[in-house]
């Protein structure tokens, strides 16, 4: 790491030498950076804040979503350095995103918002999401990362990600998009909407679906079934007073019916045939549906002062109804151990294949959960000039949260016969899980920017006071008798503080840099120890002719690293957290964006995005029934890739617009001793607009353009495919 920073810390002081005779001759006063107070469903708003942050940050904007529409949230998310993931599905639906090396298992270690508010189905006491927000409908992604993001908690360890939903236009507008393609894949967005003076709105549909690119027997479906509706309704209130102020409410709907599976290949059958699917997942569905209330209120007392508050409600319930065992001869086995030692099981296996009649042989669990989020949170900003033109600005938050995953399951014992499935035995209801995880939490943060001629300081500190509970019914007490309760509790409190600098040398260069505790709560286990790192980020931001370049290294220093008990990655899916001791994470991440060609008839855009990232045990271990497997000290963490790129560029001219990516994913290990890999892959996609008329655009995309063969995941169990080619087209109307 020491390398790193010094490499860094040389390249950035080289060019401000280079430059040194040029600013002398800039004017001492840098152009102003006029503060706006960000909306309340936004954390950086545009480019211009993300650029100017005290750590590192990037606003996906919506023309950038734009350029490919994609549906799914990894390939959006590839041009953001630091940024890691494994694919699960293809099509992005259960996305497993880490950011600075986290762990990725279902993006539980990040704080994953939509309009500023936690997203993920029960962010404190089971922050696994198996609901994420839909990208195609989104009209920005913020990203934080370092110093910046510790006002957004719990996880302060890797950055946060906020989705800034389609907002209430300020005047009449709307659009109808819609295409088509490979595997029958469909997908309709309409959105209407109008302002005026105390009155707007905003309706938005959505639906996505596809047949699926895996085959099954008998040619069953293994698509999935999306459907969105949203609404906004903003009021200007008290129109007579000085004091500004607005109310907005959203609501918003998802229901989901995907066939989808945890199983998957082996080695031998995915160099045969990456797109199979075993006939002993024939019956996995996941029947999925999530609500949203928001209710946010904004006062504006002044040009100075501003307070936000909102009020939510998510309600999510599911049921993941999938393999999760194989019997044969009396030997029930996890489809993960089976599928990675198949000469050991062989007659597992075979079951699994369809090749033989068996009954009673196939249990498939209903993992029926339903989960609650909801509570209050209040932003304070003020700000305000000082002496020497110095700017201040004073952010307090508060929230008060609620939140919990109540769990009802079961499991479904069936018969395979002529490679199809029918029920044997009906499962007992709550003897696979009958338990309620809750959480009650108290966070607040205070940060403070100051900013004086060229140096901005934000030093910050944020605070979480959280109780854990776990109700277990036991698994033969359908009725929830409280007889036989058995409870455990876990209290825990920590200040987290942090600092973020930025020095302006000139108009075209300045470095930032911040220091931070990183946190991640622990389970409901009684006096289980939070996940603890100190992380330190150091970089500078130039601009070299039309070259804008960004460069940062940064480490994690983890002196307690927790693990996942995650059906999702191998284990039993209990959820409880587990100590993995010390750990190492340090990287260097590099943008750089150019416009090659800027004219009245042509533009050449290119962008290009590099993340390095070293992420070892520090500490020997086991965790078996875990993705990590046997630990030693000095073993890459597993499922995070040392090496990842991405490169885009366009063509845009007055009527059409060509946009081309490079997706280039290092190999990494899916078991810590590094002995089973997944294989490096390189994936381009290339999509095509034509305005055929002001308001009327066609498009089209070809995704994995030369049809790529590869693996993206051995998680949950087994092999598992990326998207293979997949050519899409359809059309979009505004008005």
């Amino acid at each position: 790491m020491r390398k790193i920073l010094l490499i860094g810390i040389i390249f950035s002081f080289g060019i401000l030498q280079s430059q040194k005779d040029k600013n002398q001759k800039i004017n001492d006063t840098i152009t102003s950076l006029d503060e706006v107070i960000i909306k309340g469903n936004s954390i950086l708003g545009n480019k211009f804040v993300a650029k100017n942050r005290t750590g590192a940050a990037y606003y996906l904007s919506t023309d950038e979503l734009a350029e490919f529409n994609y549906t799914d949230i990894n390939r959006a998310l590839n041009k953001i350095s630091g940024i890691n993931f494994y694919e699960e599905d293809g099509f992005g639906l259960r996305p497993n995103i880490s950011i600075r090396g986290t762990s990725p298992e279902r993006s539980s270690k990040i704080a994953i918002m939509e309009d500023g508010i936690l997203i993920s189905p029960a962010p404190y006491s089971a922050s696994s999401a198996y609901y994420f927000p839909s990208i195609a409908r989104m009209q920005a992604v913020e990203v934080l990362k370092g110093s910046s993001q510790i006002q957004y908690g719990p996880y302060t360890t890797g950055g946060a990600i906020n989705f800034v939903s389609t907002e209430i236009p300020k005047s009449f507008k709307g659009k109808i998009s819609t295409s088509y393609g490979s595997f029958n894949t469909g997908q309709t967005h309409t959105t209407i909407g109008n302002s005026s003076k105390n009155f707007g709105y905003m309706l938005e549909y959505l639906n996505y679906n596809s047949n699926g690119f895996k085959s099954l027997g008998n040619k069953l479906n293994t698509g999935f079934d999306i459907n969105e509706i949203t609404s906004k309704f903003r009021f200007e209130i008290f129109k007579k007073s000085k004091t500004k102020q607005s109310l907005e409410l959203k609501f918003h709907h998802y229901d989901e019916i995907s066939n989808e599976t945890y199983l998957g290949l082996t080695n031998s059958d995915f160099d045969k045939n990456p797109f199979l699917r075993y006939p002993g997942s024939e019956k996995d569905k996941m029947d999925a549906e999530h609500i949203q209330y928001l209710l946010t209120h904004e006062v504006n007392f002044s040009e100075k002062l501003k307070i936000t508050s909102n009020f939510y409600y998510n309600g999510f319930k599911r049921n993941w109804y999938k393999l999760d065992d194989v019997v044969f001869e009396a030997n029930s086995q996890k489809i993960s151990k089976v599928v990675s030692n198949p000469e050991k099981f062989p007659g597992h296996m075979s079951v699994l294949r369809g090749n033989l009649d068996v009954e009673n042989s196939l249990k498939v669990k209903a993992n029926n959960r339903e989960y609650i989020s909801k509570g209050i949170q209040t932003k304070i900003d003020y700000h305000w000039y000082g002496k020497n033109n110095s700017f201040n600005d004073l952010e307090i938050g508060l929230r008060i949260h609620y939140d919990e995953e109540d769990r009802f399951q079961w499991e479904d014992v069936y018969n395979i016969n002529n490679g199809f499935m029918s029920l044997g035995i009906y499962g007992d209801k709550g003897s696979q899980g009958n338990r309620i995880s809750s959480a009650n939490s108290f966070a607040s943060y205070i940060m403070y920017k100051y900013k004086v001629n060229r140096l901005t300081i934000s030093p910050g500190i944020r605070f979480e006071s959280i109780k854990l509970l776990r109700d277990d019914f036991g698994k033969s007490n359908p009725l929830r008798n409280s007889n036989d309760l058995s409870s455990r509790e876990n209290k825990v409190s920590v200040f987290i503080p942090g600092i973020g600098l930025n020095y302006t040398f000139s108009n075209k260069v300045s470095m930032f840099g911040g220091l931070h505790k990183g946190y991640s709560p622990p389970g409901s286990s009684v006096g289980q120890k939070a996940e603890e790192s100190i992380n330190l980020e150091l970089g500078t931001r130039l601009t070299l002719n039309k070259l804008n370049a960004e460069l940062i290294v940064f480490q994690n220093d983890y002196s307690n690293l927790l693990g996942n008990d995650l059906a999702a990655t191998g284990g039993f899916g209990e959820l409880d957290p587990f100590n993995a001791g010390e750990a190492l994470v340090n990287g260097l991440e590099i943008l750089l964006m150019s416009n090659i060609v800027e004219s009245n008839k042509i533009n050449i855009p290119f962008s290009l995005s590099y993340t390095l990232t070293n992420a070892k045990f520090l500490t020997d271990f086991g965790s078996t029934q875990d993705i990590w497997g046997e630990v030693s000290d000095g073993d890459r963490i597993p499922y995070i890739p040392q090496h990842q790129l991405n490169s885009s560029i366009s063509f845009e001219a007055n009527k059409f617009e060509l946009n081309l990516n490079a997706n280039y994913n290092g190999k990494f290990s899916t078991v810590a001793n590094g002995s089973i890999e997944i294989p490096s892959y390189l994936i381009f996609d290339i999509s095509f607009k034509y305005n055929l008329r002001s308001d009327i655009t066609l498009k089209s995309k070809i995704l994995n353009l030369f049809d790529n063969d590869y693996a993206v995941s051995r998680a949950p169990a087994g092999l598992r495919p990326g998207h293979p080619l997949g050519i899409y087209a359809g059309f979009e109307y505004k008005f």
